[in-house]
């Protein structure tokens, strides 16, 4: 008797604890290293009032690049969140420019009342940017920043930022520089994708931008979900679905015209997507502008849970709570399966 062997699966790639915190740039995909530094350097070139400012975390959120640069105007501040604020905060009373970074959970967690009491209520001109926002480390609760911008929305005065690419970041450093009060900025940093150079984008604070039009869907997005929407929108166009994608990096405030201008027009499945919890973030600041203005379009929202979240490699994590390019797209098809049906000119 001749037994039968089955031909031998591929293996996939094992991740290792690497992957915890790898970049979230797609394999072949283009990268620029360390945007926010290197911007901030060519900034503070013609702004003598800017300094840079950490709490033991330069090296991890670009800004070792910028004391390399400028060490006398560079303060390590230790593992002390709160006296980084704090001083920061003394610091623009003077007249100076701090660009303050951390982690995001320790601003947003560890720091916040000090930032709400020394530098939101004093309205001090502090720029606020922080490297790990949502799930874009590994580690768990304790560095997944997952509820950041519930937080800083919450807060008066508060400006708050979420850029998609490498070169969002390179021009958001001189608009919030220009911008005179406090502003919070989610941070990518290390290899960090370059996406909206070919799509001849410009940021402009407080603003959205429609990165691609399609009559199918609209995806409204912020951060690296912009990204991911802009990945999903090429997979689905293979199975003839037209999907727009609006870029929203200015979450508060929210560009509302643009918004509802393009959520109001007829037919299209609106799906807001966001590397942060279901609550308090992108997509419940975008139901409520709907809401009020009596814009009723299909709505579904792609976002974390509202749990904490597990430790492990990035890849398996994000399609795990459904923020992957593979994800948002079988998301998307989904939703639109039961309307598309009904057309049999456009079939899945």
């Amino acid at each position: 008797m001749r037994t039968i062997r089955s031909a031998p699966q591929p293996r996939k790639p094992r991740l290792t604890t690497s992957a915890m915190i790898a970049s979230i740039a797609s394999e072949r995909q283009k990268t620029k290293p360390a945007p926010f530094g290197h911007a901030l350097v060519e900034l503070a070139r013609s702004r003598p009032e800017i300094v840079g400012m950490t709490a033991d975390l330069g090296k991890y959120t670009d800004l070792h690049i910028f004391a390399k640069e400028f060490p006398d105007r560079y303060y390590q501040m230790g593992m002390a969140e709160q006296l980084l604020f704090g001083a920061a905060s003394g610091l623009a009373a003077e007249g100076f420019m701090p660009f303050a970074t951390t982690y995001a959970v320790f601003a947003s967690r560890r720091a916040y009342d000090f930032i709400h009491q020394t530098i939101a209520e004093e309205d001090r001109n502090v720029k606020i940017v922080c490297a790990l926002p949502g799930l874009t480390s590994g580690y768990g609760p304790s560095h997944q920043a997952a509820e950041d911008v519930a937080l800083f929305r919450a807060m008066p005065n508060m400006t708050v930022i979420d850029p998609c690419d490498a070169h969002e970041i390179e021009q958001l450093v001189p608009a919030i520089a220009a911008h005179h009060g406090p502003v919070y900025t989610r941070l990518l940093r290390g290899q960090v994708p370059l996406v909206l150079d070919e799509y001849d984008y410009k940021f402009e604070l407080g603003r959205a931008k429609l990165i691609r039009d399609g009559k199918d869907a609209l995806v409204i997005s912020s951060g690296i979900m912009t990204m991911r929407a802009l990945e999903a929108a090429q997979t689905l166009k293979g199975d003839s679905i037209d999907t727009a994608v609006l870029h929203v990096p200015t979450i508060k405030p929210l560009d509302t015209e643009t918004i509802l201008r393009e959520a109001g027009k007829s037919g299209r499945l609106v799906v807001v997507a966001e590397n942060h919890t279901s609550i308090g973030g992108l997509g419940e600041a975008i139901a409520a502008v709907l809401m009020r203005s009596g814009v009723h379009p299909r709505f579904r929202q792609i976002a974390l849970p509202d749990e904490f979240l597990d430790a492990g490699a990035l890849p398996t994590l994000h399609d795990r709570y459904g923020i992957s390019t593979a994800e948002v797209a079988r998301q998307i098809k989904q939703w639109l399966a039961p309307a598309l049906s009904a057309n049999p000119a456009k079939s899945l």
